[in-house]
């Protein structure tokens, strides 16, 4: 190719990172090829007679963040697609197809997700080759549905919200005072107990009214000086909702709205179609219903698998050979363990005190976290970081982890460093205070069924008022209901159980975790009841890690705390 020549009356090249700009005069055709060999220089063609180019030198990039999908109402979503019927684009699917061509495709991803939506077919296609094929599950994760879930359970919520990486927001039996709505099982229709069942809620749910209206003025009463303020009307009327609540059973009805990725949902599908509950079953098909033919690439194995169906099932059957062999040949005094409900067991009898009992923490936890706060600043292995932390006098320590917590506000989560060590504790709480405790999902949680012999728990306020006897006499009632129903179809015996009702709770937390549930249920704006088991679970942390967790409280007790633990230091 022939060039003319090209005269630059102006050329910088500067000494630091920067742009390089050049004005060319010169005529058409030298401009014309001066742009072929700008494909080779990435400048780009001159505009007119001149033309300005960044060169952007290695490494000097500009960053770019571009929004590439938001949420958006369903219902909006289903007018465009009445009014432009061609367009097959409406799909989170191009998005996860897109996204998952960046590691093999050197485009820019905005390009890649326009090519996904052009080719929508094509885009399943690589979804499920990748997804299915290749095993990278992640991809799925890009797409995410908003549902709305109506009409269930909150025995049913309580198996749906088992699922950790979905986001969900419930009716709240604080704020809103329930109707008489409430599920009935399916199996308790097919067990003939329908009438008996309806009864005994009809009965609670009277209570639970009754329970309100004496509650309502008593909690006004309680305290004038937010009573005088109407601003604080529906704060005050909240905390009689939440005491009356626990005489309402967990077949009460309820409502939430849930966000899930398509991961996560497919799996969801999958468990909950194993569920023994007839109305956990009904939830998996219904579920699947609403998002398969929007996404059929990414939401493929719904079906439950052996491992889904069988396995707890069987780990209940040895469990119970095993437990039988072990009793019947050691002393029962040897066992220092609370018994389940037996049949001769008087209903309604259990303890009625909360339970927090520490089964295990991280040995030497303090230690271990000076090591770790030693590793992150620092460039040794964390080996050598551990020795020199057991070489720390207890003054050491102290200092060392306050100077990680000494910027720390209430807002704040713990370094990081804090969830190398942990805490499991076996709770025994009502079903209000475990429906707050399942939602820190970053502790492992499980569980066992609710069982009428580890008593109830009685708001101090339903005391005060004298209706402690009235409660009582319900909770006998229900479960003398709740034993009909366990021996003709005991999966759904739980749905009759109140709130007020109790179960064993196995909770593992680091100490980052227990920091963050402190500041959220240890706060004196939490329900009294996860209040104080947070308490109490924070109180049994600090007798084996008092350094670790020296800025473990709520958020109202977070400065004064804070002033007694750096009182005098600078």
């Amino acid at each position: 190719m022939q060039m003319k020549r090209i005269n630059f009356t102006a050329f910088r090249i500067p000494l630091t990172p920067g742009w390089l700009f050049g004005h060319i005069e010169t005529s058409k055709t030298a401009r014309k090829n001066f742009s072929t060999l700008g494909k080779f220089l990435t400048w780009g063609s001159p505009d007119r007679r001149c033309f300005s180019r960044k060169i952007r030198p290695e490494g000097m990039q500009t960053m770019e963040v571009l929004l590439a999908g938001h949420n958006v109402d369903y219902d909006i979503i289903r007018e465009i697609a009445a009014e432009h019927p061609e367009r097959q684009d409406l799909t989170p699917e191009t998005v996860a197809a897109a996204y998952a061509r960046i590691s093999r495709n050197p485009r820019p991803v905005n390009e890649l997700r326009t090519l996904a939506r052009g080719e929508v077919e094509k885009a399943r296609a690589s979804n499920r080759n990748i997804v299915f094929e290749m095993g990278h599950s992640s991809i799925a994760e890009h797409a995410v549905f908003n549902l709305d879930i109506l009409k269930v359970s909150r025995l049913l919520v309580e198996e749906i919200e088992k699922f950790r990486l979905a986001s969900y927001t419930e009716k709240s039996q604080r704020y809103v005072l329930f109707k008489d709505d409430f599920v009935i099982p399916a199996e308790v229709r097919k067990a003939g107990l329908e009438e008996t069942f309806t009864a005994t809620v009809r009965a609670q749910n009277r209570c639970y009214h009754e329970l309100y209206e004496r509650l309502r003025p008593y909690v006004f009463a309680q305290n004038p000086e937010l009573a005088a303020d109407p601003a604080n009307t529906l704060l005050l009327e909240g905390w009689a909702k939440e005491d009356a609540r626990y005489i309402i059973p967990l077949a009460t009805e309820t409502q939430l709205g849930m966000t899930v990725n398509a991961r996560n949902l497919e799996l969801m599908i999958r468990r909950l179609a194993a569920c023994p509950m007839s109305e956990a079953q009904e939830y998996s098909r219904r579920l699947y219903d609403a998002t398969q033919r929007v996404a059929p690439s990414l939401v493929r194995y719904t079906e439950p698998t052996a491992y889904d169906l069988e396995t707890k099932k069987g780990l209940r059957a040895q469990a119970a050979r095993i437990i039988a062999k072990i009793q019947a040949n050691s002393p029962r005094d040897t066992l220092k363990t609370d018994t389940g409900m037996t049949d001769g067991e008087a209903a309604g009898q259990g303890k009625t005190d909360r339970f927090v009992r520490l089964i295990d923490a991280t040995q030497d936890a303090d230690e271990k976290v000076a090591a770790a706060l030693l590793h992150s600043g620092s460039h040794l292995p964390l080996a050598h970081c551990r020795e020199i932390a057991a070489r720390m006098d207890r003054a050491g320590k102290e200092a060392l982890i306050k100077t990680a917590l000494r910027r720390m506000k209430a807002y704040d989560a713990a370094p990081r460093e804090f969830e190398q060590v942990g805490l499991l504790f076996e709770l025994t709480i009502s079903a209000t205070c475990f429906a707050q405790a399942k939602r820190h999902r970053m502790a492992s949680i499980t569980v066992q069924d609710y069982d009428p012999a580890l008593g109830v728990t009685i708001p101090p306020a339903v005391v005060a008022i004298g209706m402690e006897k009235p409660f009582q006499e319900i909770c006998t009632r229900t479960e003398e209901t709740w034993d009909q129903i366990r021996r003709a179809a005991p999966e759904a015996a739980a749905y009759i159980l109140t709130n007020a009702h109790r179960r064993r709770v196995a909770m593992r937390v680091s100490a980052r975790e227990l920091y963050h549930l402190a500041r959220v249920r240890a706060d004196r704006h939490a329900q009294w009841d996860i209040r104080e088991t947070a308490a109490e679970m924070v109180a049994e942390g600090r007798k084996v890690m008092p350094l670790t967790l020296l800025l473990a409280a709520g958020k109202d007790g977070f400065d004064d705390l804070y002033a007694r633990i750096f009182a005098g230091e600078g």
